[in-house]
């Protein structure tokens, strides 16, 4: 799928967006309950394990409805359009430095957005991007896994406790324990590749592709604590709410939510090996060069 830099071509990209997309393998439905006409009732319970709990396991798709009056009562507001200040009146609540290199990596039109670099996204950006993701429950650990640059997550169920801030090497996609409250499950995720505020515009691309929270640049650092609350009100619905707490980069915590609908064909995740044919460096001028004389 090509890549975008700009929230116009993220919008264009995901209103494209057809069954069709997975009509590269084989589509296998199971377990899909119907309505009295034969067809996938979406508003059918959620699946459960042996153990009573929601079972989250699919393959699951941006599900974007509207809310024309604003979200349900103790809802956070959708990430729309990329951005995750979208649904704050005043915007995200910026340090002044964040704000600053928010609008600088906007300005310049996802330059270095990690998603374009073929690097790792940031947890927010996977939740919120078009392709696919699929979710995969065991008893001591939940997968997580976004077909967009083949993010991989692992939620650990076994009782471990979250490792202190700094206690571990930081990871793009950082260090999550996770467990259940009621039918909610709930990921904390500590220890991540952040941005430092000391230095905001690092030389290497890798360095300058760290701590995007969504595809309009918000910023967050190696401080930031983020917490998902997972929930599978029916079959056919994901909720994912997000509080991001990052004294760093914000002056509060702050909570927005993203919608996944479930895909009840049977398609799977297609492979994603984002370098392959990929011209981005190219095209910007920054294709490391093998000549010596260019050098």
């Amino acid at each position: 799928m090509k890549r975008w830099f700009t929230a116009a071509v993220l919008a264009a990209i995901i209103a494209a967006l057809s069954p069709s997309v997975f009509a590269q393998w084989p589509s296998h439905p199971q377990g899909v309950p119907k309505g009295p006409d034969g067809k996938p009732n979406l508003n059918g319970p959620a699946p459960r394990t042996a153990d009573g709990k929601p079972d989250l396991s699919g393959v699951y798709i941006r599900y974007d409805p509207a809310e024309s009056d604003g979200p349900p009562a103790s809802r956070s507001p959708l990430v729309k359009g990329g951005n995750a200040g979208a649904g704050f009146k005043d915007g995200l609540p910026f340090k002044p430095w964040a704000a600053e290199l928010q609008k600088k990596r906007a300005a310049s039109l996802g330059l270095n957005d990690p998603d374009g670099l073929c690097l790792p996204q940031g947890a927010l950006q996977y939740h919120i991007d078009p392709q696919p993701i699929k979710i995969i429950q065991a008893p001591k650990q939940i997968i997580y896994i976004s077909e967009s640059n083949y993010g991989l997550r692992t939620f650990y169920m076994d009782g471990r406790s979250l490792p202190p801030m700094g206690s571990v090497t930081p990871a793009w996609h950082g260090y999550s324990v996770a467990r259940w409250d009621g039918d909610t499950l709930v990921v904390e995720s500590n220890n991540f590749h952040g941005v430092d505020p000391n230095n905001v515009a690092p030389q290497t691309l890798t360095e300058l592709a760290y701590g995007w929270l969504d595809h309009r640049g918000s910023p967050y650092t190696e401080a930031m604590k983020l917490t998902e609350r997972f929930r599978r009100p029916n079959y056919g619905l994901l909720e994912i709410e997000l509080t991001v707490d990052d004294p760093m980069a914000y002056t509060k915590p702050f909570s927005v939510r993203v919608l996944q609908r479930a895909v009840v064909d049977g398609s799977e995740l297609i492979e994603f090996i984002c370098h392959e044919n990929q011209t981005f460096l190219k095209n910007t001028g920054r294709e490391p060069r093998t000549d010596p004389a260019q050098r």
